[in-house]
Order: C-alpha cells, then structure tokens, then sequence
C-alpha cells in the first residue's frame, strides 16, 4: 500500500487508486477495454472448449481430466492478470523532491540527486516515468496495455504467471480443438456438437486463431521477461542500451528477486515473493 511522505494516511494520495485507496487502478480507457477484451477472449475459449469440445466427448475420462486442466489453468490466467492490474507496480510517491524532503532524507548539500520534472519526485536508481500511469515506476520494465498497468517491481511476477498461464491455455485449447477435429471427421459430424456443422467449424477455426495468437504472443513475452530477469535488466534499460550504474546480480538472486526463495508459491498469484530487500520507504511503496 502506498505510504505517504512522513506517514499518516495511506490514502492522502488517490491518484491511481480505487475502493478507498485499497487497490491501484490505472485510469485509462484505451488499457480498460484491452484488459475487457482480455476477459472476453478468455470467456469466449471457455464456450468453445466447455460447450464444443469436452462436453459433447464421447469420452467421459478424456473430458473429466481435460475439463480439470483447463479449468485450472484458465483460473489462475484469469486470478494472474487481475493481480498484475491491480498491483501497484513500484509507483514513487509523487512530489517529494522539495527542499524539505531532501535534507530529511540526509542528502549533503552539492550531492548528486535525480529528480523527474514531471511528476516533481526524486528518482530512484532504475526508475523511469510512464507517461500512461503519470509515475515514476521503479524498474519499470513496459506499459502493458493488455493488463492496464505498468510491469515493475512489485508486479513482474504476476506479469509472468499471467503470460505462462496463458500460453498454457493457448497450447491446450489447440490440442483440444485437434482432437475434436479428428473425432467429427471420424464421426462424419453425427454428434459431434450440440451446434451444426458449419456453425461447429466456424467456432473451431476462430479459437484455433485465437489461441495461436495468443500462444505466439505470450509465448515470445514470455522468454523475454525470463531473460531481462536473468540478465539483471528491465525491457526499457535493453532498449535504451543503458549501462548498469547497479551492480548486477546472479542469475539465481536475479530470479529470487522477482518470485521470492522457491517454492511452489512461484506459480501462485496470490502470494507476495519473500525475502525481498527493503527500501527506503521515503522513496517507496510498502
């Protein structure tokens, strides 16, 4: 939650936030639809699959054990991309960089600080201002307009859970849309759906499209959230070619960083990763 300059009330500043300040909620409209859609997309993958494919199966293990899976899978899809949303990303508490501030923070007179003239904040090491979310975003690594937020620090790991899940999803939708191919052909479409052949193909083919887009996409972000952590290196330091001013760590303290010590807690979206440094909380959300 954010902790304002010199405490007190943590909703004194209700910019970005909602439900009295209990959540962090990116007001724009162009990140709400997309994240809608999102919704929508995976509802629309649960009627095929559900309606089309596993409950018309003739077969009642193939169909218990499928329905299971993507049920599961689909959940934490939907839990991950709802806790990337509403996460505060590592937002810097705005309009601390006043004369007052600084000297309580302990900085000399003549020392070097970085401060954002858009947001009138004191930059942390790392930190980049989203123009989207109106703050300066600790290790923001993008803006993602699919989740409606930005990918920073406190909420990279449920970034990557929502972008595993839904590969897995993608991939298991179109085997599933396979196999239900090959049993219509086999069948010569008697029983095969609920619905008429052509209406069955037409929802068939739009979730294999669906599904293969969304698999390719997450997919390749996927690997490319796994390498930044690995390398110590958010996706907007890659593209600005920056030189690490931050000494760099390990490939395992990189990954401990983002998921916490291993367990599996690291696929679960709804714990927070453990034995996290601690920050400044002038400077940080806590």
């Amino acid at each position: 939650m954010y902790t304002p300059l010199g405490g007190g009330n943590p909703n004194n500043d209700p910019h970005n936030r909602s439900c009295g300040g209990r959540f962090w909620c990116v007001k724009d409209i162009c990140g709400i639809f997309c994240a809608v859609l999102t919704w929508l997309l995976i509802l629309f993958a649960e009627f095929v699959v559900m309606r089309v494919i596993l409950l018309p199966s003739p077969h009642p293990v193939f169909s218990t054990v499928n329905t299971i899976i993507f049920q599961a899978l689909a959940f934490l899809a939907f839990a991950s991309h709802i806790r990337t949303m509403l996460s505060d990303p590592g937002a810097v508490p705005r309009g601390n960089a006043t004369k007052e501030m600084i000297e309580q923070m302990g900085y000399r007179e003549g020392q070097m600080i970085f401060k954002c003239p858009k947001c009138c904040s004191i930059k942390p090491d790392r930190a980049h201002h989203c123009s989207v979310c109106q703050r300066c975003i600790r290790k923001m690594d993008h803006h993602c307009p699919w989740v409606n937020n930005c990918v920073g620090e406190n909420n990279q790991k449920y970034f990557v859970l929502f972008t595993f899940y839904i590969a897995s999803i993608s991939v298991h939708a179109i085997f599933l849309v396979l196999t239900s191919f090959a049993e219509c052909v086999r069948n010569e479409w008697r029983q095969c759906s609920p619905y008429s052949p052509p209406a069955t193909i037409f929802l068939l083919l739009f979730l294999t499209f669906e599904a293969l887009m969304f698999a390719i996409f997450t997919i390749i972000m996927l690997a490319t959230q796994l390498t930044a952590i690995l390398n110590d290196q958010t996706g907007i330091e890659q593209l600005k070619k920056e030189e690490a001013r931050w000494e760099k760590k390990s490939r395992l303290k990189s990954i401990q960083t983002v998921f916490g010590r291993f367990s599996l807690a690291w696929f679960s979206p709804f714990t927070k990763p453990t034995g996290r440094p601690r920050f400044n909380s002038h400077f940080y959300s806590v």
